[in-house]
């Protein structure tokens, strides 16, 4: 088991949900550019600025006592390349606000916890600088690679182990209250609303932030081993010199994950 690496952020000078609610205004905006599609709710991105100029206040006062409760999200499937499907879950137009507001009010206090090898979801970090690495990988000489794609890895996030992980690093009781209800969330589908017991729900931008907060553990085992790799999101390659060192990785890794 990789050693606890996480340390507390450092204290701000007010709440951090006052805070959250801070940057809602500005959450919205980055919400309303990426043009989503509606939740559960239809409000659209085009009516986002009206809602919270008739319930911005009454909404602040509600994620400030902690009684907010957010919205069931949008089930919706769509074909994966390879076959398959991969499920989303649409928030609505509100409840991306209030998530884009907790990931501007924390994001920073993890960013600078992550790992070096990690490239997706990540302001700075993109797919370009992963392949760059992998290949100079390649160059010294590490042309096998065992290829890690943690299945279903999004739908089956335990909740318990995630928000442990989340409170090693923020011990503001009310964010951290939100955020388990962010993921406790139901998930609607043909007017029926199914309780969420495991997962993180694709389509949120929470989700993104909580998925490299748990993976780090697997981005620090694997630093504590001495392997070269590189992850974006849950896509992990490792790159090793033989086919004899790969197969031993593969199993001992795949131990370690399940």
């Amino acid at each position: 088991m990789a050693k606890s690496h996480w340390t507390k952020a450092e204290p701000r000078g007010c709440p951090l949900i006052d805070l959250v609610c801070f940057y809602l205004d500005d959450a919205a905006q980055k919400v309303i550019k990426n043009k989503g599609a509606p939740g559960i709710d239809g409000i659209t991105y085009e009516q986002l600025p009206n809602l919270l100029r008739v319930h911005g206040e009454k909404i602040r006062q509600k994620l400030k006592n902690g009684t907010y409760i957010p919205a069931p999200v949008r089930r919706v499937d769509i074909p994966k390349p390879n076959g398959g499907t991969r499920m989303l879950g649409i928030p609505t137009l509100l409840d991306r606000t209030i998530q884009q507001a907790i990931v501007m009010t924390i994001g920073d206090s993890f960013e600078d916890q992550f790992s070096d090898k990690s490239y997706g979801f990540r302001e700075g970090r993109n797919c370009q600088q992963a392949v760059q690495r992998a290949q100079k990988y390649i160059e010294d000489g590490n042309r096998w690679v065992v290829e890690m794609d943690l299945s279903k890895f999004f739908d089956r996030v335990n909740h318990d182990i995630l928000m442990d992980r989340v409170s090693r690093v923020i011990d503001d009781k009310a964010i951290l209250k939100l955020i388990r209800r962010y993921l406790n969330a139901g998930i609607m589908e043909d007017g029926l609303v199914s309780p969420r017991l495991e997962g993180v729900p694709q389509g949120s931008p929470l989700s993104p932030l909580l998925s490299n907060i748990m993976l780090t553990e697997l981005d620090r085992e694997l630093e504590e081993r001495g392997l070269n790799h590189v992850r974006y999101a849950d896509d992990c390659n490792i790159y090793v010199k033989s086919e004899k060192a790969a197969q031993r990785v593969l199993t001992n890794i795949t131990k370690y994950v399940e």
